[in-house]
């Protein structure tokens, strides 16, 4: 690390000792914040990688740059049975962190002192890391990436992000105003926070940058924040990236891209009137656009997301599997269905059995991943079919039977269902249901292997 790195380093402790982030409540319990428990759950990153289950119970998992310890938490919550380990720079911040865990009744966690760099010369190899909010604070993410690499398990998985420079460009030109002003030159305190709060108070109203980074109502009380202030005006090392910036890191650091966290928020047809009409060029073109150039041209298009939110791991690690939409129906009728563990929760389960009563029908929109394109609504005779898996995981078989017996004719023409149509029905509701990871599908181990030998050319 050089001297000018160092400098910043020192900066960066400095500020999270006097400011330990995040400011979360201890009280605050992360139980039913569905779409942080569902990202942070190894389950979805591990099918969305190999298509298949996996269990938390016994696994090692690192929150790097664990800060106050809320991700820890979260961490802790969505993987039971899982050991956390936390390290961060600020003592300040491990100490809340340890507290915090303590609270809510986990012992299998460990917190210390540690910066990501030296992750290698602890000794210990995690099933999953988490670095969240803290790999656009190095001097270099490919060597971040790399110190996680050399801690990760061979099929374990990486969860990292960077600050976009597309989304985000009018925070840095407010960072380098204050730091022109020589509000950045040491670790920004309660003066420096008043004074970016009136420079833009004293600023006229149609000013550009007082536009976009403060006057939005919708984030009037947010800049009341002292936190709020810190972490995006005044926030030390803090630097934008782009789409080519993740996989130029990634290729530098030899790890293989695997999804980004928020996944649907990247679909680039979603961008389009109709997705199924597209301008000819576009139509012809996207099919032979790869992962990352698909990724740049939405993040040209539509740049929304603050993070740049991806999993990653070890290249060459991803179990072969056949995509959904290429199953047979012999495949179908081998399946077990799961629901995803996250989905398993009482107020979820008292909700859908009271739509199921009252003849209404269902949506699981935000009990995931919270965006609205993924809202999915089920009838409530449908709703009742899946209703089991609340219970245990199904075979195919099994909601086949508990189909027909709660819809045995068909509406329009009366006629009884044949077990044809009620397969083929389930296969067009469970492949939609899929798509989101509302329900895990297994196929059954012959399966998994004739697919694998077809996939490899034997």
């Amino acid at each position: 690390m050089n001297e000018q790195s160092a400098e910043l380093f020192e900066k960066i402790r400095q500020q999270f000792d006097s400011a330990p982030y995040p400011s979360t409540p201890l009280e605050q319990n992360p139980q039913d914040a569905h779409d942080l428990l569902y990202a942070h759950n190894l389950v979805t990153s591990h099918y969305l990688r190999n298509q298949s289950l996996i269990s938390t119970d016994g696994k090692v998992i690192l929150d790097a740059g664990c800060g106050t310890g809320f991700k820890s938490l979260v961490l802790a919550t969505a993987n039971p049975g899982a050991k956390i380990v936390g390290i961060d720079l600020s003592k300040e911040a491990v100490d809340l962190a340890k507290q915090r865990l303590q609270v809510y009744g986990f012992e299998n966690a460990e917190f210390m002192v540690a910066s990501i760099e030296a992750l290698p010369s602890l000794g210990v190899e995690f099933d999953y890391i988490n670095c969240d909010e803290v790999l656009y604070l190095l001097p270099d993410i490919a060597s971040g990436l790399q110190a996680m690499k050399a801690a990760l398990k061979p099929n374990g998985i990486i969860r990292a992000n960077l600050h976009s420079a597309t989304q985000r460009v009018d925070y840095f030109r407010a960072q380098q105003v204050f730091k022109i002003m020589g509000l950045m030159d040491s670790n920004p305190e309660e003066m420096e926070i008043e004074i970016a709060r009136e420079t833009f108070g004293a600023l006229e109203d149609w000013v550009n940058l007082k536009v976009n980074v403060w006057q939005d109502p919708a984030r009037r009380k947010a800049v009341e924040s002292k936190e709020w202030v810190l972490m995006n005006y005044l926030f030390q090392g803090d630097k934008g990236y782009t789409i080519a910036d993740i996989f130029a890191a990634l290729r530098s650091a030899d790890l293989e891209f695997i999804s980004m966290v928020n996944w649907r928020d990247w679909e680039i047809l979603d961008l389009f009137k109709d997705a199924d009409d597209l301008p000819i060029f576009w139509a012809m073109s996207l099919p032979e656009v790869s992962t990352e150039q698909r990724l740049q041209l939405f993040e040209l298009l539509h740049p929304i997301s603050r993070l740049l939110d991806f999993w990653c791991g070890h290249p060459d690690q991803a179990n072969s599997f056949t995509p959904i939409a290429d199953w047979s129906e012999d495949d179908w009728k081998t399946t077990k269905v799961h629901l995803h563990p996250q989905l398993k929760n009482s107020k979820l389960h008292e909700a859908l059995v009271e739509s199921i009563e009252n003849h209404q029908p269902f949506s699981l929109g935000g009990y995931l991943l919270g965006q609205a394109n993924t809202s999915v609504t089920l009838e409530s005779t449908i709703a009742a079919t899946l209703l089991p898996l609340w219970d245990e995981p199904q075979s195919i078989a099994a909601l086949m039977e508990r189909s027909s017996q709660i819809q045995p004719f068909n509406p329009v023409t009366l006629e009884p269902r044949t077990p044809t149509a009620i397969l083929h029905d389930l296969m067009a509701l469970l492949t939609k249901l899929e798509v989101f990871l509302y329900v895990l599908l297994e196929p059954s181990s012959k399966v998994k292997t004739q697919k694998t030998k077809k996939i490899l050319g034997d």
